[in-house]
């Protein structure tokens, strides 16, 4: 049984199943990706044996949780056996404490050979804020509503460029409208381990494409060190036709449920104005989707106008696409940011 370092277990969970010790409530909250929860004890009894450590000392506490434990042991060693590769796992728990220690023990002597994360996941999740705080190679996508920044980022990738998809990783899409048709959202915990594990699959010498977000996606939020330095990044704003972006809009979005769009339009009435809200909801009703969106864009334009407008000028930049074509636009934004040496690590074109 060795203990690693989070750089050796997270390259050893490559290859190796990762065991999630802790509780069912602490892995929903957030989890290292593709780790599997293999719990040393419920919600309740981790509590138990939390108050029982709290008001009668670590004696007590070790001695309940053997009790616990006790009819678990043939579960714990099968399930881990099942998961083994090369009769091997990894084993992590809060703090890399007892409950990991108890568990690698256990598997131990069941025949595995299981290895332990050093400081536990308290360890990793440190870890993953600290990467951010070196420079990072990023340029960000940028543009109003209905410009098709997603589709470029696509496009981006599929010519050779490293993309990061922000509103995949978050399962939103960024406005009042970004939930609906989606999954449910994953903690901002979760969506942030989620992000860190993309992020060290990179080549960190080469430009990292992202698109402009805000602070929160949805329900979830960038990592603070992350989002400091997309502000400090240059975007470069694509400008498409408002004509196509309606088009692209009603395409996106007409499809979905009315009653949800109708709702979506209703939380932003106070920033969109009374009157706008009542002239959307009713070309919703009667299916005048082009116009529902031509207004929208009413409230969206003057929004992302107003945001792009904090950062410094000599970080935005304007690209003129007459066509909303995302092969044709992803080919003109890499050939603008090498023109201008945005960052000197593009790919070539």
């Amino acid at each position: 049984m060795a203990q690693l370092s989070v750089c050796e277990f997270l390259n050893q969970g490559k290859q190796l199943p990762i065991l999630d010790a802790r509780s069912p409530a602490e892995y929903q909250m957030g989890h290292i990706p593709q780790a599997y929860n293999l719990p040393l004890f419920s919600n309740e009894e981790r509590a138990q044996v939390g108050t029982l450590y709290k008001q009668t000392g670590r004696y007590e506490a070790l001695l309940t949780g053997l009790d616990i434990v006790g009819s678990k042991m043939r579960n714990l060693v099968e399930t881990a056996s099942e998961l083994a590769v090369d009769r091997q796992v990894l084993v992590h728990c809060w703090r890399g404490g007892m409950r990991s220690e108890s568990v690698a023990w256990l598997l131990t002597r069941a025949g595995l050979q299981a290895h332990t994360l050093m400081g536990g996941y308290k360890a990793y999740r440190q870890t993953s804020r600290k990467i951010y705080q070196q420079p990072l190679p990023i340029l960000i996508v940028g543009g109003a509503t209905g410009s098709g920044k997603t589709e470029i980022l696509q496009e981006l990738k599929q010519q050779g460029e490293q993309v990061i998809d922000l509103e995949k990783l978050a399962n939103h899409r960024g406005s009042a409208f970004g939930g609906i048709g989606q999954s449910s959202q994953p903690t901002s915990e979760q969506f942030q381990n989620n992000l860190f594990e993309v992020w060290r699959s990179l080549d960190l010498s080469k430009t990292i494409w992202i698109e402009d977000e805000s602070f929160s996606i949805g329900g979830v939020q960038l990592p603070y060190e992350f989002w400091e330095h997309m502000k400090q990044a240059s975007v470069v704003v694509v400008e498409v036709p408002r004509s196509l972006r309606v088009q692209r809009l009603v395409r996106n979005y007409g499809h979905l449920n009315q009653t949800k769009l109708a709702r979506a339009i209703q939380t932003i009435e106070r920033r969109l104005g009374g009157l706008r809200t009542q002239q959307a909801l009713q070309a919703l009703e009667e299916n005048r989707l082009a116009d529902v969106a031509d207004l929208l864009l009413e409230y969206y334009d003057r929004s992302y106008q107003r945001n792009l407008e904090r950062k410094p000028a000599n970080l935005r930049y304007t690209l003129d696409c007459p066509t909303d074509d995302p092969v044709t636009n992803a080919w003109l934004i890499r050939k603008f940011a090498a023109n201008k040496n945005l960052h000197p690590n593009l790919t070539p074109i």
